[in-house]
């Protein structure tokens, strides 16, 4: 399923925790490859929406505690009530 058909479920602004681990697949230079960039429970801002191969929604999302900005997909993170 296509989920860009649908508006995004987070816009820039929302406050989001991540539902799983992400790991380092190789796409950030300054982290090892399998490091853990984000761990289950973090909180952090949707920065931007973008995506990938024009199927999926990808949320620039900016763990301010970690300092790292960290592209993630719709499951992977959940909305924070304030």
């Amino acid at each position: 399923m296509e989920e860009i058909y649908d508006p995004p479920a987070f816009v820039p602004g929302d406050r989001v925790r991540s539902v799983r681990a992400v790991r380092n697949d190789g796409t950030v230079r300054d982290a090892a490859m399998g490091e853990v960039l984000v761990a289950e429970g973090e909180d952090g801002y949707v920065r931007s929406v973008g995506t990938y191969l024009n199927r999926f929604y990808v949320y620039g999302v900016d763990f301010v505690a970690r300092g790292r900005i960290v592209g993630m997909r719709t499951h992977e993170i959940a909305a924070m009530e304030d």
